[in-house]
């Protein structure tokens, strides 16, 4: 029994082979029990299923059995906090899904749920086995279903470490964030091939679904990285800013970064005049904890900017308009960027801070065609609905819908502040005078200067903070380098918040 047992856990270790595993290797990646090895704390992992094998007995499936049949599960600790995971082995199979598989990867994610704890899948896999028919393609739809009812219940994190085709896609595609290696993973519904023969289009597996295409063009990915060692290192650190699930509070952080620090560089960054750019991770790196921020979609939507930091040594979920692109307006891709991301924190009981330069939705019948009115509903939607502790800091301009979108006063932001030379009005003073004086401006003599006048009346008079300060809608007009002091403050005062929304089964966001 003793020799049985040695024998199966040394085939179960070797996965596909060792010329296999070399294979793995000399393709630049790591094997799932390497990954899986790198992922969770030294010599806490628990394997799962270990000698699970297929029930296949046609197309010579039955000659061909291999313990754990393609995928390693298991759980273990991550920093010291219980975490599950499964890890496809490319080397048996091609990672392919069986319908044993799939009840190794379903019965880790029951137990995430019960347990209440983070589910990560390291997906490197083929696609469904064919031998199997049907019922691979029903282990898929199994997996589907716990990746929904596990949403905004336990953090579910999906990495892309090798191919991940056809119906395999759509359970990274649940998951809360999904993460790309460069130049080995790739994702599409529909390979090359298939597109060939059917549009005649000539794409390469990289264009059409590598990880830049899909950080860039297509959103679907949050991250991209070099290598594997990468990807998994990135996981560890998403992780220490989420609570294990929906009912803990994220994990906090002893910080040495003094809470009343100030950044006197705050004072000048926003330039004197209103269409100069700045760069609004400035701002960010300045005010939270350690200069740290990692940003969550980075090269998708540039014009806004989402994802976590910490303050006083609390995390928080971060949203910024960003100045340096598109002049920070709200567009398509932003405002679904923006509304994932906030979603996500409320899920999991983050603080929101929100970093508004916003001059308004970005014109165009680009926009409008594609669906800019849906689309931004998402993003108010989803702050509006939030009911975590919700920060707001206007560091210039907050003109028209955008004022209220961007976790305005009126959508039940707790603690709004606003920089001294903050603009918050119906729009832009240009435009606002071209309207409101027009005949004025028609009768002037030096249109020029009657033009400057009264821009400069319109600022004094509707455009800067104190009108709105006046009707409570800017709860404080603070100095910039005072700006993380403020935040540490008030994220205290609201550490027993509760809010809640009508009770329903859920709303109807417009998707």
């Amino acid at each position: 029994m003793d020799d049985r047992f040695a024998d199966l856990d040394r085939r179960a270790g070797l996965g596909g082979g060792e010329e296999r595993l070399r294979r793995q290797r000399d393709a630049g990646k790591l094997t799932a029990r390497e990954r899986i090895d790198l992922l969770f704390d030294a010599g806490t992992f628990e394997e799962i299923d270990k000698f699970v094998t297929h029930r296949c007995l046609d197309f010579g499936m039955a000659d061909q059995v291999i313990p754990g049949d393609g995928v390693v599960s298991g759980h273990g600790r991550i920093n010291g906090r219980l975490a599950y995971a499964f890890a496809q082995d490319f080397t048996v199979f091609g990672g392919s899904l069986s319908e044993t598989n799939a009840a190794k990867i379903v019965k880790i994610m029951d137990l995430a749920a019960k347990m209440g704890a983070p589910v990560i899948g390291l997906n490197d896999s083929g696609g469904a086995r064919i031998q199997e028919g049907v019922a691979s393609l029903a282990g898929y739809a199994d997996i589907f279903l716990r990746n929904t009812l596990c949403s905004g219940v336990i953090p579910q994190i999906s990495a892309i470490m090798g191919p991940c085709a056809g119906g395999a896609v759509y359970s990274p595609a649940i998951t809360d964030f999904t993460i790309m290696v460069k130049e080995t993973s790739y994702m599409f519904v529909t390979g090359p091939d298939v597109i060939r023969t059917v549009t005649h289009e000539q794409v390469t597996k990289e264009e059409l679904g590598g990880a830049m295409t899909h950080n860039e063009r297509s959103g679907v990915a949050h991250f991209a990285v070099e290598n594997d060692q990468e990807c998994i290192l990135l996981i560890r650190e998403l992780l220490s800013f989420m609570p294990n699930n929906n009912v803990d509070d994220p994990p906090r952080i002893e910080s040495s970064d003094p809470d009343d620090r100030e950044d006197e560089a705050l004072d000048s960054i926003v330039p004197a005049s209103p269409n100069q750019p700045y760069d609004m991770l400035d701002v960010i790196h300045a005010v939270v904890d350690e200069h740290y921020f990692l940003e969550v979609h980075q090269h998708y939507a540039r014009n806004i900017v989402v994802g976590f930091a910490r303050l006083g040594g609390r995390p928080v979920g971060i949203v910024a308009n960003q100045p340096a692109c598109l002049a920070g307006t709200l567009d398509i891709d932003a405002s679904v960027k923006g509304a994932r991301f906030v979603r996500f924190c409320d899920a999991f009981n983050i603080p929101l801070v929100t970093f508004e330069d916003v001059p308004g939705f970005l014109p165009g019948t680009v926009q409008e065609y594609g669906g800019i009115i849906r689309h931004g509903a998402k993003l108010l939607f989803a702050f509006a609905e939030a009911t975590v502790p919700k920060l707001t800091v206007i560091t210039r301009k907050a003109y028209g819908g955008a004022y209220c979108v961007m976790s305005s006063k009126h959508i039940r932001t707790d603690a709004n502040f606003a920089w001294p030379g903050a603009e918050i009005a119906v729009m832009g003073a240009e435009g606002a005078v071209n309207i409101l004086y027009k005949r004025d401006l028609d009768a002037a003599k030096d249109v020029n200067a009657a033009r400057a006048a009264k821009i400069a009346e319109y600022r004094e008079k509707f455009a800067n903070p104190y009108v709105a300060a006046q009707k409570g809608f800017i709860d404080e007009i603070i100095r910039p380098r005072q700006t993380r002091r403020k935040l540490i403050t008030a994220l205290a005062t609201l550490e027993t918040k509760r809010d809640k929304n009508p009770p329903k089964k859920h709303g109807n966001i417009p998707l």
